[in-house]
């Protein structure tokens, strides 16, 4: 007879046993990642970002073991997202951006936004390099560079970009400037409606990155490209470096996408964030993802993995150029837009 008390053994045994099953949750809590990432794209759904994200995801997920769910803030040339992911979204490490360092550092250095890089995010995986072109549609009447820019001493030449802060809209109204040419800068909004301005002949040209342009096939028609060293020629029918054409000294201008972390969560979650880092690399060693991403329509060579130090170097580069080329990219005539 124990007098309804438990012997000392058994309740001791039951104690472990207890702390034993209460000890699996947090175990499991300790896993990373235990649910799916949230990523937020700064452009439009159904454009070249979200092409490219998705495909990344579709081999970063299973290395992660968990799956990926997207938002889409355009507005104000990528400003709009950004804001909302860095002062909107948990520093947990769960919440990623993907992003176009291009641009978006160029509208970072223009409009001074309420955010700083580095210090509350940073780029860490660059998916790719991707040349910035000027393109016609195929039946334009201008067949050369040449042809456009001696137009353009004429009259004022209409150009779709995507946004004006891009190093594609610093191409052209540098190259005006140095030819003595006219250029208008119209921004759409995104890749899509900006090549489809030049396929309905409502612009004269478009300037924008080399992949998406490309992916229509033979309704374009690429007449220049601000890269001296430029290996894609057979994708382009072997179009001419601008500065070759002209003489001039533009900078290489490429746009480079990239996934991005609050600098919050690299600090706070160091172990969380050497999973993302190790993980993201192993996609670019698996052949499977690139062939999907020939399927995107982008060309494989475009294909090129940058770590967060390099990251950093293109985006503070970006900067630079943004503050060099700040008057023609804010001064009057820069075009009137679309949307944001």
């Amino acid at each position: 007879m124990n007098n309804g008390r438990i012997p000392r053994r058994r309740f001791l045994a039951g104690s472990a046993a207890l702390m034993a099953l209460g000890a699996l949750p947090d175990a499991r809590a300790q896993a990373f990642p235990s649910k799916n990432m949230h990523v937020i794209i700064p452009t439009g759904q159904g454009g070249g970002a979200e092409r490219l994200a998705r495909t990344f995801a579709d081999f970063w997920g299973p290395l992660l073991k968990t799956r990926f769910e997207y938002s889409f803030y355009p507005g104000a040339a990528g400003q709009v997202g950004y804001e909302l992911y860095i002062h909107k979204r948990e520093r947990d490490a769960y919440n990623l951006l993907f992003g176009n360092m291009g641009p978006e550092m160029i509208m970072y250095a223009l409009r001074k936004p309420n955010y700083r890089f580095p210090e509350d995010y940073q780029y860490f995986c660059r998916t790719d390099v991707d040349d910035s072109i000027v393109f016609v549609r195929q039946q334009s009447p201008f067949r050369r560079i040449e042809d456009l820019a001696a137009e353009a001493k004429k009259r004022t030449v209409n150009v779709a970009v995507s946004r004006l802060p891009h190093p594609a809209s610093i191409g052209v109204l540098a190259l005006g400037q140095a030819v003595k040419a006219r250029f208008n800068l119209v921004p759409y909004g995104g890749g899509n409606p900006t090549q489809v301005a030049v396929l309905n002949g409502e612009a004269d040209c478009g300037a924008l990155p080399l992949a998406g342009v490309v992916a229509l096939g033979d309704q374009m028609r690429v007449l220049g490209v601000f890269n001296d060293d430029f290996k894609l020629g057979r994708y382009t029918h072997d179009a001419p470096s601008i500065n070759k054409v002209f003489g001039t000294k533009l900078p290489d201008l490429s746009s480079s996408r990239s996934w991005a972390i609050h600098t919050a969560a690299i600090e706070k979650y160091p172990d969380r964030f050497a999973i993302l880092e190790k993980t993201s690399k192993q996609v670019f060693d698996n052949p499977a993802y690139r062939e999907a991403y020939k399927k995107t329509g982008a060309p494989v060579e475009t294909i090129q993995y940058g770590d967060r130090a390099l990251c950093t170097r293109y985006a503070k580069t970006m900067v630079e150029l943004a503050n060099e080329y700040r008057e023609l990219l804010t001064g009057k005539g820069g075009g009137k837009g679309k949307k944001g």
